[in-house]
C-alpha cells in the first residue's frame, strides 16, 4: 500500500517538474511565434507508466481555434521533446500529446446555470 502512494507521489512530482519546464519552453515559443499567443497552457497529465504526457491548452476562442493552432504546435513537438529531455533527469522522455482543455468552458456553463437558478429563485 505504501509503495502505491510513493509511486503516485513520484508521478505527481514529475508532473510538476514537467509542467514547470514545458511552461517555460512554451513561453519562449510564444515570444518567437505570435500565432501561439492566443492559447494558454492550463495543465498536464502524465500516464501511469510515464510514457505519455498530455498537455492541455485553453483559449477563449474555443476548440475550433485550438484545432487550427494545433497544427503549429505539432511542428514544435520534436524540439519541445528534445528540450525537455535536456532539462529533466529521467531515463525516458514522455511522448507529448496536445489537447484542448474544455474544463474552463464546462465550469463557465455551470456557473451560468447556477446564476440562472439563483435569479429564478429570487424572482419567484
Amino acid at each position: 500500500m505504501a509503495n502505491i502512494h510513493l509511486k503516485d507521489r513520484k508521478r505527481a512530482q514529475k508532473e510538476r517538474l514537467l509542467f514547470r519546464e514545458i511552461s517555460q519552453l512554451f513561453l519562449h515559443l510564444t515570444l518567437d511565434d505570435a500565432r501561439l499567443r492566443e492559447i494558454t497552457l492550463s495543465r498536464l497529465s502524465l500516464s501511469p507508466d510515464k510514457s505519455m504526457c498530455t498537455i492541455y491548452f485553453y483559449t477563449p476562442q474555443g476548440e475550433s481555434y485550438f484545432k487550427d493552432v494545433l497544427e503549429i504546435l505539432k511542428l514544435y513537438k520534436p524540439s519541445l521533446r528534445k528540450a525537455i529531455a535536456e532539462k529533466i533527469d529521467a531515463r525516458y522522455t514522455p511522448e507529448l500529446r496536445f489537447t484542448f482543455d474544455s474544463h474552463y468552458e464546462k465550469q463557465e456553463r455551470f456557473e451560468q446555470l447556477m446564476e440562472k437558478i439563483k435569479d429564478e429563485g429570487e424572482s419567484s
